[in-house]
């Protein structure tokens, strides 16, 4: 109703049969989130009305609900999907601090923390100019916003297929004429983001991997599509391979952040997380994960 023209709490009321308290405090919610504002007040009879206006004519909303927890402190973690999350997961609950992660690709994830729905967005984007991951993408994201990279791990990606079948793939541009089906990754997630790249450089046009429409937001979904048969092949980490007794062929090794506002970064829960990616419990914890490696772990990344 206020984007179409402002009106007073009775009027409101009026129209929507609802007492003018009830309709106060719902006006008064909009105009502490933003949505609508007081525009102007007008004296009749020794009586103000003050009327309220929506402040755009149309708005998008996101919404995310989250699990009510028995700590303290939630934290969440939207981006790519990653099995060192669940190790700093487990580190956060000893420390009395919940992490909840949700794979919605790196991309995306970026997306949601510039938005303000996430604390942390887990990336691991190549930037195929400059042969850097992450940082060119924060760059072009956060002009206006400082962010902190912190490393988690550096992890082995490569091609899976069932033992014994495609044992004569060797990369992801050996596809294109096979007939085999492959189990691709989500647009946005920083798997696909390197797959087009590579395939870009080596002039494969996409329509020619059969399958490459498909869309599975894990590495976990693409290993478990090769090994129950519903794929031959995908692109996916070390560790998801071995978990589903895959033949793996290691094709790159990877940097996977953690990005956080900076002026979030002192908050008592993320400073927390923060010395936990210090320790060496966790170190330990991630790096008997089949293809990580922790030597930059808690490291923060240069922008």
């Amino acid at each position: 109703m206020l984007m179409v023209r402002p009106a007073t709490i009775t009027q409101i009321g009026e129209r929507l049969g609802k007492h003018p308290a009830w309709v106060r405090h719902h006006v008064q919610a909009l105009a502490r989130a933003g949505l609508a504002e007081l525009t102007e007040e007008r004296v009749v009879r020794n009586y103000t009305e003050k009327y309220y206006a929506a402040t755009a004519q149309a708005f998008e909303g996101r919404l995310l609900i989250t699990p009510v927890s028995d700590q303290p402190v939630t934290l969440v973690a939207l981006g790519s999907h990653d099995f060192g999350l669940d190790a700093l997961t487990a580190e956060a609950v000893r420390r009395h601090i919940g992490l909840v992660s949700v794979p919605v690709g790196s991309l995306d994830g970026l997306i949601a923390l510039r938005q303000g729905l996430c604390d942390i967005a887990g990336c691991h984007l190549l930037d195929p100019e400059k042969g850097e991951y992450n940082t060119p993408f924060l760059q072009h994201l956060f002009p206006d916003i400082d962010v902190v990279a912190i490393t988690l791990a550096e992890r082995e990606q490569g091609i899976v297929t069932r033992p014994g079948a495609g044992t004569a793939l060797r990369d992801v541009t050996d596809l294109p004429g096979t007939g085999l089906r492959f189990a691709n990754r989500n647009p946005g997630s920083g798997t696909r983001v390197w797959l087009d790249a590579r395939l870009k450089a080596e002039g494969v046009a996409p329509e020619t991997i059969f399958g490459y429409d498909s869309d599975h937001t894990t590495h976990t979904a693409v290993a478990g599509a090769v090994a129950r048969g519903d794929a031959d092949a995908g692109l996916c980490l070390r560790a998801a391979a071995e978990a589903h007794d895959l033949a793996f062929r290691p094709l790159f090794h990877e940097r996977y952040d953690l990005v956080m506002r900076r002026d979030r970064v002192d908050a008592s829960a993320l400073a927390t997380l923060l010395d936990d990616l210090g320790s060496k419990r966790l170190r330990r914890a991630i790096g008997g994960i089949a293809g990580y490696d922790t030597a930059r772990t808690g490291q923060q990344a240069g922008r």
